[in-house]
């Protein structure tokens, strides 16, 4: 029996220094259990806090999670990276450097016979217009073309500001409907036959056993699953 592991919302970055270094301690830790009860490692999006890939430059930091995944990956994990809303400007580097798929909306996947789908979460709001518009400006293909004319220690802080606005945003707007929302996508996604759907995003832990669905949404909350044993 295949054993896999969820992680999601890691938001590497956000904080001080002495939190992200204890934080990407503990995240070696996990890198480490996975690596040796494992060989899947699902990454539900937004693992980084602003990541913005140019051709010749990444975002400085997190070497000892970088030199993890790559470590995994050289073992034999597969890493299947489904991007969220702070880190879907990527070019090659998650692929090239730690040999992961990367999935730019939603990964759909069988797991020891069972059908996954499996997303980061965000967008699904039909209320929140605002992002809706949002969403579609910043994955647009020319506007990030453009963006990456900006010399990156420039372009970083933009990315590194619209970060923190954006999270201001979700603190202010009222979210109550966005959890009733992910609910209803996931029946959805169960009567059309998925086993499984596991999102993120939400910073709200929840499992809906019967709909066979997980919303996992913050990154020390990352199960193991039994698929045999759960239900």
């Amino acid at each position: 029996m295949e054993k896999a592991f969820f992680i999601s919302d890691v938001h590497l970055g956000y904080g001080g220094k002495e939190i992200n270094r204890a934080k990407e301690i503990e995240l070696v830790r996990f890198l480490d259990h996975v690596g040796e009860n494992s060989k899947k490692l699902f990454i539900l999006g937004d693992f980084f806090d602003v990541w913005f890939e140019y051709k010749l430059a990444i975002p400085k930091g997190f070497t000892r999670v970088l030199g993890k995944l790559a470590e995994l990956s050289d073992n034999g994990v597969e890493i299947f990276y489904v991007l969220g809303n702070h880190d879907f400007w990527v070019r090659d580097y998650f692929e090239t450097e730690f040999g992961a798929k990367v999935f730019k909306d939603e990964l759909e996947i069988e797991i020891n016979g069972k059908k996954f789908y499996i997303v980061h979460g965000d967008g699904l709001s039909k209320n929140d217009k605002g992002y809706q518009i949002l969403r579609k400006i910043l994955r647009n293909k020319v506007n990030i073309a453009l963006f990456s004319l900006i010399h990156p220690d420039l372009g970083l802080w933009l990315a590194g500001t619209s970060s923190r606005k954006s999270r201001e945003h979700s603190m202010n707007r009222d979210s109550r409907n966005d959890e009733k929302e992910a609910i209803e996508f996931a029946k959805m996604k169960i009567e059309e036959g998925f086993d499984y759907v596991v999102m993120g995003h939400l910073h709200m832990p929840a499992t809906l056993k019967n709909w066979k669905w997980f919303l996992y949404q913050y990154w020390r909350l990352a199960l193991e699953l039994y698929l045999w044993r759960l239900f």
